[in-house]
């Protein structure tokens, strides 16, 4: 998985956008820790909001 923060939320905001209803399908299909995802994101500000299903900055 990708480890660096901005490349990281482009890659999975474009997922999710294109591809993904959820992050947990994401995850699942991808085989992505959502854990690892958000310990990453999270800790640059970036939180998942489910109902835009993106992560965005708080």
């Amino acid at each position: 998985m990708i480890k660096e923060p901005n490349v990281l939320l482009s890659f999975i905001n474009m997922k999710l956008r294109d591809f993904y209803p959820s992050i947990d399908d994401l995850c699942e299909d991808l085989d992505y820790s959502k854990d690892e995802i958000d310990a990453i994101l999270n800790s640059n500000g970036f939180f998942y909001n489910a109902i835009i299903n993106q992560y965005k900055q708080r």
